[in-house]
C-alpha cells in the first residue's frame, strides 16, 4: 500500500508564508503570533528523527516549543527550498527531482544545470514570497548568483559569507532590519553525505550549530520572532544496502531522472507504465515503493499537479524504503555517498520546526 498525504496537512511550505503574515499581523497556518521581524532558519539535512537522537548534543533546538512537519516529496533539497519560498508544493512550482526530466532537452540537475530550457524565471513556475515582503537572503557567497538563487530565492537581497559563524553574524545584523530573514546553514547535509549522519564530525558540527541557534536567539531584537526547520532527513545507507539495476528492467525506459533513493522512470513513446511498474515491483518486493504517476498523484505526493508540470514527473517512481539505495551502474561514484534523502519514510521526510524569540 502506497503512502498518502493528506490535502492541507502541515508541510515546509507553510513555514515562509506563515513568518510573513505574521509579520503583517494576519493568521497564519502555523498559528505563529503577530512580530516586526522574523528569522526563518533552514538546516539542511536536519530530519526531525536526527534531532531527537542527538538532542543532547542540541540542546536549545531539541527543547524549544514547536513539532515536526512534512517537507514534501521528493524529499530533497531543490524541491523543498522551492516550496519554502513559494508556500506550494512540486506539483505546483515545478521543480520536482535532485534530477528531472526537461522534456525534448533530457535530465537535467535542479540545483546546478540553470539555463537555456531551464530559465530560472520561467522554470521555477511561480513568485516567490521574498517577492512580496521586504527580505534578506543569508547564506554561502559562491550561490549568490546561481541560477537556483535566481529560480527559488528571488526578490531578496543576499548576503554572503563562507563560515557558518560569519553567516550567523549577518543574520544578528539582519534581523535588527525588521524584515523577513532567511539564513541557510548547509554543512550538516555535506557532512552527512560524506561520512554519514551518526558519525562524530556530524555530531561536532550539531553542536556548533546549536551553540549558534542560542547565541542569536539571544541577540534577537524584541517582537522578533526565529522559527528553525529543514529541507529534509537522512538515511544511512552503506553498500550492503546498495541495490544494482538489472539491464531488462530498463527495457522501454527512456530517461532516469531523480536519485538513488527516488528514481523517476519517463518511458519512451508507446511504453506501460502499469507493466514497467509490475516489473519493478516484482523485483523489489518490499524494499522500495513502486508508483506509476496517476498513483503517486493520487496518493498526493506533490499536491495538486500543474498540466505544465506533469510531463516533468516519472512516467514511474520507485522510492527506496528501510537502508537502501538504487544504482544503475555498480561502478557509480555516487555509491561512495553514506547519508541519503529523497524518499517517503518518515526518517527523510518529517522536518523539525522549532520557534524561538516573539515566536515561542
Amino acid at each position: 500500500m502506497l503512502p498518502t498525504r493528506a490535502p492541507g496537512s502541515r508541510s515546509l511550505a507553510d513555514v515562509l508564508r506563515s513568518s510573513s503574515l505574521a509579520m503583517r499581523g494576519e493568521r497564519n497556518p502555523l498559528s505563529l503570533p503577530p512580530v516586526e521581524g522574523a528569522v526563518v532558519l533552514l538546516v539542511d539535512g536536519l530530519g526531525s528523527a536526527q534531532l531527537g537522537q542527538r538532542a543532547g548534543h542540541a540542546r536549545t533546538l531539541a527543547t524549544a516549543p514547536g513539532g515536526s512537519l512534512d517537507a514534501g516529496f521528493p524529499s530533497t533539497t531543490a524541491v523543498a527550498l522551492a516550496s519554502l519560498m513559494t508556500g506550494a508544493l512540486a506539483g505546483e512550482h515545478g521543480i520536482v527531482g535532485y534530477d528531472a526530466l526537461v522534456p525534448g532537452h533530457g535530465v537535467r540537475n535542479q540545483l546546478r544545470d540553470w539555463g537555456g530550457p531551464m530559465d530560472p524565471l520561467r522554470w521555477q513556475r511561480l513568485p516567490t514570497l521574498l517577492e512580496q515582503t521586504p527580505s534578506i537572503v543569508i547564506g554561502e557567497q559562491k550561490h549568490a548568483a546561481s541560477g537556483f538563487t535566481q529560480a527559488v530565492l528571488r526578490g531578496g537581497e543576499y548576503r554572503g559569507a563562507r563560515t557558518l559563524a560569519e553567516r550567523f553574524a549577518l543574520a544578528r545584523d539582519a534581523a535588527r532590519e525588521r524584515v523577513l530573514v532567511y539564513l541557510y546553514v548547509p554543512e550538516l547535509d555535506r557532512i552527512g553525505h560524506d561520512d554519514g549522519w551518526q558519525s562524530d564530525r556530524w555530531v561536532d558540527a550539531l553542536e556548533q550549530l546549536d551553540g549558534a541557534v542560542r547565541d542569536l536567539v539571544a541577540g534577537l531584537p524584541r517582537r522578533t520572532g526565529l522559527v528553525a526547520t529543514a529541507d529534509h532527513g537522512m538515511v544511512d545507507v552503506d553498500a550492503s544496502g546498495h541495490l544494482i539495476v538489472e539491464p531488462a528492467l530498463l527495457d522501454g525506459v527512456a530517461h532516469v531522472a531523480g536519485e538513488p533513493r527516488c528514481l523517476q522512470l519517463h518511458l519512451a513513446p508507446g511504453g506501460s507504465a502499469d507493466a514497467v511498474a509490475g516489473a519493478w515491483r516484482a523485483w523489489l518486493g518490499d524494499a522500495a515503493w513502486v508508483a506509476t504517476r496517476d498513483e503517486a498523484t493520487a496518493s498526493g505526493w506533490f499536491g495538486e499537479v500543474h498540466p505544465d508540470v506533469a510531463p516533468r514527473l516519472g512516467d514511474v517512481f520507485v522510492a527506496s524504503r528501510g537502508r537502501r539505495a538504487i544504482y544503475l551502474d555498480a561502478a557509480d561514484p555516487a555509491r561512495g555517498m553514506i547519508g541519503q534523502h529523497g524518499s517517503l519514510t518518515p526518517d527523510e521526510l518529517r522536518v523539525p520546526l522549532r520557534r524561538f524569540g516573539a515566536f515561542a
